[in-house]
């Protein structure tokens, strides 16, 4: 039943194989094309049997120091073999308040939150091993997760389709078949580099298992005492504002009483409209 199925694999491979970017490696042979590209047997699959399991991982969990976890699992890791290819590490004030201390001075106390992520890259085999030593770094786990996704299949058929192509461009170096359009064959010799950068891929995920780790701390509260900010704290105590009020009402009065000195002619020319205004009112009560 094996054997049927890849060569049954096989079959679809090699229609694939005659395939390019924009259309059809459109062939012109004499003879039998069906004779030229060889179908893998199932002895030549037995070779790529082996299963390809991609393993991924990822957790969260709550510890004591966000930068000592960091710290200890990046030990690990090179301690593994592995490689550390992302790390950050932020922190974040939650809430904030200022108790005052003088005019000059307040106490800024702050509760800010720390929270750290990092990807790394761990041998498959020593996942699971991994996975426990993390764990055991916190106080607990929120959450934990492992994915297997089987990519044999899949590298199967990259392979298949790589050993047809090679065989197609070897009997197209030595005439056998003719194809066509000669952009093709640079399209066929591109389908084979991607083909095997995608199984190179491929092997790296299944030798290599990627996790993802986030790990956080209890808020932690952080005392400072700073500078006040705040201007209206920097003002006068109250008598010497009251000094300064009853300074600047002597001023105001002051320029008051030159303002109304420098319209002495306006006073003046009102005061004799005034006595015009009575003395025409006396005669014209007489008459």
């Amino acid at each position: 039943m094996k054997s049927k199925f890849f060569i049954a694999i096989a079959g679809i491979a090699l229609l694939a194989a005659c395939k390019g970017r924009n259309g059809s490696y459109e062939i012109v042979n004499n003879s039998s094309s069906a004779d030229t590209v060889s179908v893998s047997s199932a002895s030549d699959t037995a070779a790529y049997a082996k299963p390809k399991l991609v393993k991924t991982a990822d957790m969260s969990f709550k510890v004591k120091s966000v930068q000592q976890t960091g710290d200890s699992i990046s030990h690990i890791t090179a301690k593994l073999n592995g490689l550390v290819i992302h790390h950050q590490m932020g922190s974040s004030i939650e809430r904030s308040e200022d108790i005052r201390l003088s005019n000059d001075s307040v106490m800024r106390v702050s509760a800010f939150k720390t929270t750290a992520d990092m990807t790394v890259k761990i041998p498959s085999e020593k996942l699971e091993d991994f996975m426990n030593h993390v764990s055991h770094m916190g106080i607990y786990v929120t959450a934990r997760k492992m994915d297997i996704e089987d990519k044999s299949l899949d590298y199967l058929s990259a392979k298949l389709k790589l050993k047809n192509r090679r065989e197609m461009v070897a009997q197209q170096k030595t005439g056998k078949i003719k194809i066509k359009n000669p952009e093709a064959v640079l399209w066929l010799k591109d389908d084979m580099i991607d083909g095997q950068i995608n199984n190179q891929k491929i092997d790296e995920a299944v030798n290599f298992s990627v996790v993802s780790l986030n790990f956080y701390q209890s808020n932690t509260i952080y005392k400072e005492r700073i500078a006040n900010d705040d201007p209206s704290a920097y003002k006068m105590p109250f008598f010497n504002r009251l000094l300064v009020a009853l300074s600047n009402g002597w001023y105001l009065f002051t320029e008051l009483i030159l303002g109304l000195a420098n319209l002495w002619v306006l006073i003046l020319a009102a005061v004799g409209i005034w006595m015009v205004f009575r003395v025409y009112k006396r005669k014209y009560s007489a008459i």
